[in-house]
């Protein structure tokens, strides 16, 4: 029984972790090991992933330009479409190239910034990002929930079921990435192409209601003059009420973020991807256009075709204005058919967001040491996203008005940050009219995020939740993880390796050392207080460790070791790592395995209070390092003895 109980334990950890395999390949950090050619799918494939975030926004995006536009509602949706097509996605296309692996906008601007203030900026982009993704799985759910209870044939037996249906739309979404992720980019495949077709028999034919009856028209202009007087209010109008439409830009972060998946060429490689850099600017490129045509042929439709009371809360075209038109237009049979698609797409717009999530975490957490190992992996992060999705929907009552202030400002930072990044790029490039462009870009979505902050707080306090969680779990991960071996691998110079080898030829026997003046007394009174300290004989030899910290808050990296005689006499290793008893307890493990004879390394006691020493450590890879070695040790290597011996004197 125990057997069989163990093995159902290894083959559940084994699937677990076989969602490795499943999403784009990529690098963990800057010192992590080759790894195979990628492979991926067709552009227009990983379009239809990331479209079922970007085109299932016109399940609600004419009824927000309605409500907030009123009768402008075309106008402020070409203002939308000026700013997507001449700002958002010239931005966008920049970041493809900047970033090929996905990490998009984070990664340009984490190179700007080093030691711990990049790592902290890195992750209150990712408490944005996370905001952005989780609200787009969670928002989209709970409208998915709207359009099938407000279905007239469903209203009676589902009016108060939308948390309870909301949470299963989510667990759904959440199973489908448990399964692998070729699955969910095929049910996107069929839902994207199923969605857009419906919306253009809805298109023409609500374009047919309009040439037919031409008095709509006629009325609609009419009132607009009257309402605005002059084309001038009409655009300064609209100018001010699209923060208001932000999201109809929600399409492009995710669109980076799963780049990854894009095939490319043949002959792409991880430092060159060439053809993925192509193919995903065909991506943007497509599906903002085809969202452009849409918008503007929706928003022009539903505003001269349903009264504006419909619009409101209550009315039946209150967040399903197509969904009303089709209807109306067409008959029940289509219209449920439609909201059949709309349900679909908007359940599974939660697709894209969740592969932005799975490609962006791992890249930047894991590296860190602000995750543990398993995080690597889809499979466990699925459960995780999954179960925050539930306490979200759970906390905003799977209620679509509530979450679209945090989904707006999730969406907003990002594209600003990615406006910001790009025009850094444009300077360091040497680009002057790209910079002037990218920098006009910058000034209007900072503008529109800082309107949007000012009407809906809302979204800043949501993000910060996310902020703040993210910061907290990551420290105490970081803080549980402190004694890893974080060391990937350990290389030495010929002269380092002659050093060890001699030296293994008796006992070996290291002395920790921190280069101070390196001069011939230093090493002679360091010898000195080593022997006396210890009481070893005259007639042993010694070979000096030196570690300099370069980045304290680095958690992975390659060792480096190198040999050099210094005044003629005393032998010493110079190591360049982010933590110093990381370094050591790697260097002594390294020596170990490749002499078979078990090191000595001595130390000094260090002076001052031990908490301080600990925080030393753990911020800036320093304090107290004889007894954090021996720990490092004594967590990489269980059998006491063959664990390296450590003396404090």
């Amino acid at each position: 029984m125990a057997t069989t109980e163990h093995a159902r334990t290894s083959r559940l950890r084994a699937w677990m972790l076989e969602g490795l395999s499943d999403m784009a390949r990529h690098q963990q950090g800057p010192h992590a090991e080759p790894e195979p050619a990628h492979k991926g799918q067709r552009w227009w494939r990983v379009m239809c992933l990331t479209g079922v975030d970007y085109f299932s926004t016109l399940g609600y995006q004419p009824g927000i330009a309605a409500l907030a536009a009123g009768l402008l509602s075309p106008v402020a949706t070409i203002v939308l479409v000026i700013v997507t097509l001449a700002g958002a996605l010239p931005v966008y296309r920049r970041v493809a190239e900047e970033s090929p692996r996905g990490e998009g906008s984070i990664a340009m601007l984490e190179r700007l910034l080093s030691f711990w203030k990049g790592k902290l900026f890195v992750l209150t982009l990712l408490g944005f990002a996370a905001t952005d993704f989780l609200i787009t799985i969670t928002l989209s759910a709970a409208d998915a929930s709207t359009h099938l209870v407000e279905n007239p044939h469903l209203n009676d037996a589902l009016h108060d079921k939308q948390m309870l249906i909301t949470l299963l739309l989510v667990a759904l979404l959440g199973a489908v990435f448990l399964k692998g992720f070729l699955e969910a980019i095929g049910v996107a495949v069929v839902l994207v192409g199923i969605y857009l077709t419906l919306n253009v028999v809805v298109v023409v034919v609500g374009l047919w209601h309009v040439a037919t009856a031409a008095h709509v028209v006629t009325d609609w202009t009419g009132a607009l003059t009257t309402q605005h007087g002059s084309v001038i209010a009409m655009v300064g109008v609209a100018l001010l009420v699209f923060p208001k439409l932000a999201l109809g830009l929600s399409g492009f972060e995710t669109g980076v973020a799963v780049m990854p998946h894009v095939e490319g060429d043949p002959d792409d490689t991880e430092e060159k991807p060439t053809g993925r850099i192509r193919d995903t600017k065909k991506l943007l490129t497509t599906a903002a256009v085809i969202m452009s045509v849409f918008l503007i042929a929706t928003s022009f439709i539903t505003t001269v075709l349903i009264p504006e009371k419909e619009f409101e809360s209550g009315g039946q075209a209150n967040g399903r204005a197509l969904a009303y038109l089709a209807h109306e237009y067409i008959g029940n049979f289509f219209g449920t058919v439609y909201d059949v698609s709309t349900i679909a797409i908007l359940w599974f717009a939660g697709a894209s967001a969740m592969a932005g999530l799975l490609n962006l975490m791992p890249r930047y957490l894991p590296r860190y040491g602000m995750a543990p190992h398993w995080a690597r992996a889809v499979r466990p992060m699925v459960i995780v996203f999954t179960l925050v999705a539930f306490l979200v929907t759970w906390i905003f009552d799977a209620d679509v008005d509530a979450q679209g202030g945090a989904y707006a400002t999730g969406v907003l930072v990002l594209i600003s940050s990615a406006a910001i990044a790009v025009t850094i790029a444009a300077r360091k490039a040497g680009q002057r009219n790209w910079t002037i462009a990218f920098a006009v870009i910058s000034a209007i979505f900072l503008y529109t995020t800082v309107v949007n902050v000012i009407e809906r707080p809302d979204g800043v306090k949501i993000g910060a939740c996310f902020i703040a969680g993210i910061i907290l779990i990551s420290l105490l991960s970081r803080l549980a993880r402190a004694f890893e071996l974080r060391v990937t691998s350990v290389t030495m110079d010929n002269v380092a390796e002659r050093f060890v080898r001699d030296v293994a030829s008796r006992r070996i026997r290291f002395i920790a050392n921190e280069p101070d003046n390196r001069d011939r007394a230093e090493y002679r009174n360091k010898i000195e207080q080593i022997r006396h300290d210890n009481d070893v004989p005259a007639s042993e030899d010694f070979v000096f460790v030196e570690v300099t910290v370069l980045d304290p808050s680095e958690f992975e990296a390659r060792l480096n070791v190198r040999g050099e005689v210094l005044h003629g006499r005393y032998r010493v290793l110079t190591l360049e790592s982010s933590s110093i008893p990381n370094a050591l307890a790697a260097l002594l493990l390294h020596v170990r395995d490749t002499t078979g004879c078990t090191p000595h390394i001595y130390f000094e006691w260090t002076e001052g209070n031990p908490f301080t020493n600990f925080l030393r450590f753990f911020l800036f890879g320093q304090g107290e390092v004889a007894p954090v070695t021996r720990e490092v040790l004594r967590e990489a290597e269980p059998d006491r003895a063959r664990r390296p011996r450590v003396h404090v004197g």
